[in-house]
């Protein structure tokens, strides 16, 4: 055969060498594109299952703690009543004269019920959590002292609180009800450099 006569089996066998290249081509390539459409999918569901578990323990721990402070603060109402019940022993207490109990043996065995009331309250208190407020001698707080009026000349720094009227309390370390006090008078109305509102 001439040259020109095999020119056409060439030509022949060329496309199908392109074609077979193509087609390994095209079928590889799908299998690759479904391989990281995949792997993507799956990061995408464990990135979505992570942040479900992450929410539910979340969850779990805010309804833990509203279930804890339910059980802590549910008695405050209650508390509140019951320190006013502490507030008329002590009155009563101190109603009660020294030099009374020692003239009358009746009166005597009066108080000594009512301390023995009065003590068996605060260890009930102390059970729940509810703490006595007795600021004397400690600088005002306005998170825990009510002012009720200020006091010249007490030899203190001013702010200090000299008197207190009524006890406050807190339970767990919240504020029950604030104690009610006098302060030393500094210039001013000055109180740790804030005014202090004598109007209460």
């Amino acid at each position: 055969m001439s040259e020109e006569q095999n020119k056409p089996a060439d030509a022949t066998v060329e496309p199908t060498e392109a074609t077979a290249e193509t087609t390994a081509n095209t079928g590889a390539a799908p299998g690759e594109d479904r391989v990281a459409k995949l792997e993507a999918e799956v990061a995408n569901l464990k990135d979505q299952l992570l942040r479900a578990m992450a929410e539910t323990e979340n969850t779990r721990r805010r309804a833990q703690r509203d279930r804890e402070d339910a059980g802590k603060f549910a008695v405050s109402s209650f508390a509140k009543e019951l320190v006013t019940v502490a507030d008329n022993l002590r009155r009563a207490l101190d109603a009660v004269p020294a030099e009374g109990r020692e003239q009358d043996e009746m009166l005597k065995s009066l108080a000594v019920g009512v301390e023995a009331t009065e003590r068996q309250l605060f260890a009930a208190f102390d059970r729940a959590g509810i703490k006595k407020i007795d600021p004397t001698g400690e600088p005002f707080d306005p998170n825990f002292h009510q002012v009720m009026f200020e006091i010249e000349n007490t030899g203190k720094s001013a702010g200090t609180v000299v008197q207190v009227l009524q006890p406050g309390y807190t339970i767990h370390g919240r504020l029950l009800r604030e104690a009610m006090v006098g302060v030393a008078k500094g210039g001013a109305n000055d109180v740790g450099g804030q005014h202090v509102d004598t109007t209460a």
